[in-house]
C-alpha cells in the first residue's frame, strides 16, 4: 500500500534530482534511471509520476519558473517607491538564479525551446512574464515604456548568459543592468 503523502516530497525530489543531473552532464543526455537514482527512486516511479524524460525536465522548468517568479515578487513588494525597476532586475541576478545546475538547465531550456512546442511555450510565458514586470516598472517615466522593456529585457538575458558562461558570477551585473536600463528609460 502506498505511503500517504509521499507523492509531492516525491515530485520534488525528482525535479531537484533533474536540475542536478542536468547540471552535472551539461546537456539533456541524461536518463530517467540516472535522474530516480539520484533521487533515490525507481525508474518506474520517475515514469509513473512524469511520463518521460522531457516531462521532467519541463516540471523542473516550471518549478525554477516559478521560484524565480516568488524571488520576482518578494523584490517588487519590499521595493520602496521609485525602485520596482532596480528591484526587477536585480531579483533577475540573485545568487540562486546562478547556482551552476540551474544555469545549465536555464541555457538546456533556451536551446529546447527551440524544438520543442512545450518549452517554446513556457519560455514565452517567461518572457511575457519578464515584459510586463518591466512595462510596469517603467511606466511612470518612460517615453516609449514597450520598447524599453524590449531592450531592457535583452540586456538582462544578455548580461546572464555572459555571466553564467564566463564562471565569474553576477558580481556587478546588476548594477551594469540597472545604470543601462535607466539609460535606456529615459531614452525611450
Amino acid at each position: 500500500m502506498p505511503r500517504m503523502g509521499q507523492e509531492p516530497k516525491r515530485r520534488a525530489a525528482l525535479l531537484a534530482a533533474t536540475v542536478e543531473e542536468v547540471g552535472r552532464a551539461g546537456s539533456l543526455d541524461v536518463t530517467v534511471g540516472q535522474i530516480a537514482r539520484r533521487a533515490g527512486m525507481s525508474p518506474a516511479l520517475a515514469h509513473h509520476y512524469f511520463g518521460g524524460k522531457a516531462d521532467i525536465f519541463l516540471a523542473a522548468m516550471r518549478q525554477i519558473l516559478s521560484d524565480y517568479g516568488a524571488e520576482v515578487r518578494a523584490a517588487l513588494k519590499a521595493a520602496p517607491e521609485g525602485q520596482r525597476l532596480d528591484a526587477l532586475i536585480a531579483a533577475n541576478f540573485s545568487e540562486s538564479c546562478f547556482a551552476p545546475a540551474t544555469v545549465s538547465a536555464w541555457l538546456n531550456f533556451y536551446v529546447l525551446a527551440r524544438r520543442d512546442a512545450q518549452a517554446a511555450r513556457l519560455l514565452r510565458v517567461y518572457q511575457a512574464r519578464l515584459h510586463s514586470n518591466l512595462v510596469h516598472a517603467l511606466r511612470p517615466g518612460a517615453a516609449d515604456a514597450q520598447l524599453a522593456a524590449r531592450r531592457i529585457a535583452a540586456l538582462i538575458d544578455g548580461v546572464y548568459l555572459r555571466a553564467a558562461l564566463s564562471g565569474d558570477g553576477v558580481a556587478g551585473a546588476a548594477a551594469e543592468v540597472i545604470a543601462a536600463a535607466h539609460a535606456l528609460a529615459d531614452a525611450g
